[in-house]
């Protein structure tokens, strides 16, 4: 019988979740997997047969006492307020799911915390990695204590300062698009949203995590680029004080994005991950509008796909005629060829074959094939 595997999914957008669900579909069906969440339903509908366990949601908890709240955090973690019932109930239920199903490895996407708190519980841990500023005490405890890091994304688009010990224990599953159904051909997809097929058109999308694409700027680019239709597809970010124009028209909430994106003549997105996968796969000009996330995540996903060409790094919304159309044309002139295996096809598949080989491999011996006992000395300290 195989070791389970468990998962910790965030429940902060869908992002993670829609990773799990890609990986865990190419699993064999004979693996045992859980899911621990905050948010349940985002697995609702998952065709495959899961065990999910309901964590308690902590985000906005009160800490109970003045005195509680000012105790500093350790350097080695980030969010671990004291006096909190939701969060010993959370530590709780998941060890005590961990022990009860005695897990053979626990995927982390994502918490620091949890990593260290799988490593004291004696459970391999693999953590799903993240581009942003994760040098600090906490992320680099994590990734010391992970028997493996799992990145979903090529290894071209690595950070220079990610250590080198912790590279050296990362697989690269390459770029990892969540969502199946999508059109290549350009034509094709304007005629199935009813886009005109002889205009200019800029798509500029954002995902469930953030706040939404600012419509102010946008209202510029309409202004600044009048024979350019501007399609915006999530949701917007409104000021109030908003002009409209004619060819600039919000598509809102949409069931494939991916046919937005095939339609483009220029993608204007936010630096999450399966939207840079999408248009990765897509081959489309590429303007990375990165959102505020912790630890800089985007920002720094974004440079790393402007070094390598695949994209534009907008740290700054023009809000100018000039600034615009400056954009746009180094938009026009960008080399799509340098997107290419950015966006693997078996990503899935690769990052399931190798989270099934690491549970496989903690838990056999090498000389009987099965799982053998060794002796570990006590330490006084």
């Amino acid at each position: 019988m195989a070791k389970p595997i468990s998962f910790f999914v965030h429940h902060q957008g869908r992002g993670h979740a829609q990773r799990t669900m890609a990986i865990v579909r190419e699993l064999p069906a004979s693996q045992p997997v859980s899911v621990l969440t905050a948010d349940p339903s985002l697995f609702d509908g998952f065709e495959r047969d899961i065990e999910i366990v309901a964590l308690p949601n902590m985000i906005g908890a009160p800490v109970p006492t003045p005195e509680l709240y000012d105790q500093p955090t350790p350097s080695v973690m980030h969010c671990v307020p004291l006096g909190l019932p939701a969060m010993r109930q959370t530590m709780r239920r998941i060890l005590d799911h961990l022990d009860d199903r005695d897990t053979g490895l626990f995927v982390i996407d994502v918490s620091a915390e949890l990593a260290l708190l799988a490593r004291i519980a004696s459970v391999p841990a693999i953590k799903i990695r993240m581009h942003g500023n994760r040098g600090d005490a906490g992320h680099l405890a994590a990734y010391d204590a992970c028997a493996g890091m799992l990145a979903p994304f090529d290894e071209r688009l690595e950070q220079a300062d990610y250590p080198d010990w912790a590279r050296a224990k990362t697989f690269y599953s390459g770029g990892l698009c969540t969502s199946s159904e999508h059109r290549d051909d350009k034509v094709s997809a304007r005629r199935a949203l009813g886009l005109p097929l002889d205009r200019e058109i800029v798509v500029a999308l954002t995902g469930g995590g953030g706040a939404g694409t600012p419509y102010a700027p946008l209202t510029v680019a309409a202004r600044a680029a009048p024979d350019t239709l501007f399609v915006t597809v999530g949701p917007l970010h409104r000021e109030g004080h908003e002009t409209d124009f004619a060819n600039l028209v919000n598509h809102g909430w949409v069931s494939h994005t991916s046919d937005y994106i095939a339609a483009a003549d220029i993608v204007l997105a936010s630096a999450g991950d399966n939207t840079v996968h999408e248009v990765m796969r897509a081959g489309r000009p590429f303007i990375c509008a990165p959102e505020w996330r912790y630890f800089d995540e985007q920002q720094r996903k974004a440079e790393s796909l402007a070094a390598v060409g695949a994209a534009i790094h907008l740290p700054n919304w023009p809000g100018d005629l000039d600034g615009w159309r400056a954009l746009l044309e180094r938009a026009r002139t960008l080399d799509i060829e340098h997107q290419r295996g950015l966006y693997s096809p078996e990503a899935a598949a690769r990052a399931a074959e190798w989270l099934q080989s690491r549970v496989e491999t903690l838990w056999r011996d090498d000389a009987t094939g099965a799982p053998q006992p060794v002796a570990v000395a006590a330490n006084a300290n």
